[in-house]
């Protein structure tokens, strides 16, 4: 016989047609009973776990395998208060939990999906509040996702701007029951661009000051480019760990850079850092402390930090720099077009380290003030070593003797940097028997020299010389001379490949006709 055609079988059919319209129509009741329930008790657990006032927007509940919860807009205000941000804002969230999940202690759910979650946390003076009175909810979470978080640290100084960290997405596990919760995090880095992901513990959660919140872990930074700076480039990578309280991370680390490049001077270098640093939360500004940076066979040792300047957008790199292991021939390729350099030597450096923000390559931007001092110093060319080796005859009075003298010199003095020029000040240049001093500039762009100063001898101007002209210059010697000492004005100037050196009476006469005005 024919199933359809059969009674009992289309008796049986319409009762199981009847069934799963009545388990329908009981899922859609009890749940639609349920959503009110449960918008309750969330909110009555959220209170309790963030002493917050909760807000909810939308809000559906399921109860098809077991009871899922979905919604949109859930906004929770720290203690109630309106005059700041919302402590937690998320764009969307779902749940899911057993049938029995909201009957006992703790609650139990299996896991809470979130987009869009935004984390506010005041500074410290805006904190102070009175607590929510609410009554203790234990709450345990299988798994939790975040996709799109962000976390904002937001500064006292209302006129510096959030210290905002993007997380791209965030899986914890183990959440709640007061202990710290494992997680595993990535993001994509704005500037400059990478790839970061991170691994550790965070909590528990402090409900009645956000800020104090402990985090732990370990991250790997990975593909910087260096290159949207203008002015150097590089793939920049960094790992290392951070830790402390959302509004004061320590970070240690080291970042490795094979091929740092100043574009100005255009020669790859491979340059290492360990940094400690710290995020402060209460003005979003970066305490660096230290960070030394290796290349070549220079090491430089910096402190200082990255600071928001007054009405400005962007952020400003203050630092001390200091260095008492560093070579001039790689300071030189650093910042000198030239394959070979004019000079090597160990150089004693210190100098103030200012790279306000702006559009503009570093080269431009970048300020400094310091003082060096360079030891052993010897020329590369083998042209100035023999000037300078002449010169160091000539100072010492014995011009005709091929045994004297020395290219080797000692070099101190100040510096000023701005706008892509060097100013040097109290320029100090010596080698045996002879001793220059100078004030100048020198062009980083055009390599444009403009030194003027004196040169000072131990011998007399005619003993400088020999036959007819020691002759002519004997009765000059007076003119010259003083505390015992040859005292010539000179200059310098012409590029850092073609220098020009001269005596400068000119320059002389006319600063004494200044002199004479004033």
């Amino acid at each position: 016989m024919d199933k359809g055609s059969n009674p009992i079988w289309r008796l049986m059919l319409g009762i199981g047609v009847v069934l799963i319209l009545s388990l329908g129509i009981g899922f859609y009741v009890l749940g639609s009973h349920l959503t009110p329930i449960v918008r309750a008790r969330a909110i009555e657990m959220l209170r309790s776990r963030f002493d917050s006032e909760a807000e909810i927007g939308e809000l559906e509940v399921s109860v098809l395998h077991g009871i899922s919860v979905s919604g949109k807009s859930l906004v929770l205000r720290h203690h109630g208060r309106r005059d700041v941000l919302p402590l937690l804002e998320i764009r969307e969230f779902s749940a899911n939990m057993g049938w029995m999940s909201l009957l006992w202690k703790p609650w139990h759910i299996r896991s809470i999906t979130l987009k869009g979650l935004t984390i506010h946390i005041p500074p410290k003076e805006k904190r102070e509040f009175a607590p929510l009175k609410v009554r203790d909810i234990p709450v345990f979470v299988d798994e939790l996702v975040s996709d799109d978080g962000e976390l904002a640290l937001i500064p006292g100084n209302p006129d510096k701007p959030t210290h905002q960290f993007l997380i791209h997405r965030v899986v914890m596990h183990s959440v709640g029951l007061g202990h710290a919760a494992p997680f595993r995090a990535s993001l994509t880095n704005a500037v400059p661009p990478g790839e970061i992901t991170t691994e550790g513990h965070f909590g528990p959660w402090q409900r009645d000051d956000p800020g104090q919140t402990p985090l732990a872990a370990t991250y790997t930074f990975k593909e910087a480019d260096l290159g949207v700076f203008r002015g150097i480039s590089g793939i920049l990578s960094s790992q290392g760990k951070f830790g402390g309280v959302l509004e004061s991370i320590a970070v240690q680390g080291e970042t490795l850079t094979p091929d740092f490049t100043i574009s100005i001077a255009g020669h790859p270098l491979k340059l290492r850092t360990a940094y400690q640093a710290t995020v402060d939360g209460t003005n979003g500004d970066t305490l660096l402390h230290p960070v030394i940076a290796q290349f070549l066979n220079t090491t430089l040792v910096c402190n200082g930090g990255i600071v928001k300047p007054a009405g400005k957008p962007g952020r400003e790199i203050v630092l001390d720099v200091a260095t008492d292991e560093a070579r001039l021939e790689d300071l030189l390729q650093l910042a000198v077009k030239s394959d070979h350099p004019l000079m090597t030597g160990a150089v004693r450096l210190t100098t103030k380290f200012d790279l306000p923000p702006g559009a503009g390559e570093i080269v431009d931007r970048l300020r400094l003030d310091g003082k060096f001092g360079i030891g052993a110093a010897q020329f590369a060319s083998q042209e100035v070593r023999e000037k300078l080796e002449n010169l160091s005859r000539r100072g010492q009075g014995k011009p005709s003797d091929e045994d004297a003298g020395s290219a080797v010199s000692q070099l101190k003095g100040s510096f000023l940097l701005r706008d892509g020029q060097i100013t040097f000040r109290d320029l100090t240049f010596g080698v045996t028997g002879a001793t220059v001093q100078l004030t100048g500039t020198y062009g980083l762009r055009d390599e444009k020299l403009d030194f003027h100063g004196t040169l000072r001898l131990q011998a007399k101007l005619s003993q400088a010389t020999t036959g007819i002209k020691s002759f002519l210059l004997k009765p000059f010697d007076p003119f010259f001379r003083k505390n015992g000492v040859t005292v010539l004005p000179i200059k310098v100037t012409g590029t850092r490949d073609q220098p020009a050196f001269g005596l400068d009476f000119h320059r002389k006469k006319d600063e004494s006709r200044n002199a004479a005005g004033d």
